[in-house]
């Protein structure tokens, strides 16, 4: 392989490296009142035009009452629904351990499609150094 083949090679592995980067986001919720609703909407637009997109939802404080069993939105329609079909389109659902103990939560209070992070925070910059963009809705 010549220098020229070379860099050409190279060139489309960074490139290539980029545009999956530019698929992976972390969308991060801090108060279901305000992001519940509006986020799972945002979520599933943002699938509908990019399916391939690798998507974690991070949740703390008041940001995981909307993942909770149970859990409704204003118009007393259930958050479980739009979680699960998100979930079954590849997105993450991560909750905050801390968030569990500052509010006496346990685990089982919550959805089956949840998982569970330390923490919250350190998830979503984690995250942000790894590449995915970060989008608080």
């Amino acid at each position: 392989m010549n220098l020229r083949q070379w860099l050409v090679c190279a060139t489309l592995l960074l490139a290539s490296g980029w545009a999956a980067a530019q698929n992976k986001v972390v969308y991060h919720f801090t108060d279901s009142a305000t992001q519940g609703l509006a986020g799972l909407r945002n979520l599933r637009n943002h699938l509908d035009i990019e399916p391939s997109a690798q998507i974690i939802v991070v949740a703390h404080g008041q940001g995981v009452d909307f993942l909770m069993e149970g859990a409704k939105d204003k118009a007393g329609s259930a958050f479980a629904g739009p979680v699960s079909a998100l979930k079954g389109r590849g997105v993450r659902f991560e909750v905050c351990e801390i968030t569990l103990k500052a509010r006496d939560l346990s685990k089982d209070q919550f959805l089956q499609e949840v998982d569970f992070t330390p923490s919250g925070v350190v998830r979503a910059s984690k995250l942000q150094h790894e590449g995915y963009a970060y989008i608080k809705p």
